[in-house]
């Protein structure tokens, strides 16, 4: 996983521009304030189809990446399988990490 993006995930907490945890993804989603949305790729099947669908409706980008592990412990927090980036800039970069390691497979 890229360290810049573990990094940037970090900072974007530590900037109140990031909720985790299916509930307050949820409520980003449908208040409007998500930007983007990370869905661990280890996230059983049901949570990747729910939040993917709710993406798709709301009309929010979003990528399946990485390990729940790995991006909670990111932010400080334990067991998120699903983060919500609230913030244009950091959504921005995130995104282009993403895509840029998933490229580079």
């Amino acid at each position: 996983m890229n360290k810049k993006l573990l990094s940037l995930l970090s900072i974007c907490q530590k900037a109140g521009k990031i909720v985790s945890g299916e509930f307050a993804v949820e409520k980003a989603l449908q208040d409007g304030s998500a930007l983007y949305v990370i869905i661990a790729s280890d996230a059983s099947q049901n949570t990747k189809k729910k939040f993917e669908n709710k993406s798709f409706y709301y009309k929010i980008d979003y990528n399946i990446y990485g390990e729940k592990e790995i991006l909670s412990h990111s932010i400080g927090k334990i067991n998120r399988t699903v983060f919500a980036i609230l913030d244009e800039g950091f959504s921005n970069k995130i995104k282009q990490y993403i895509q840029d390691d998933i490229k580079q497979g």
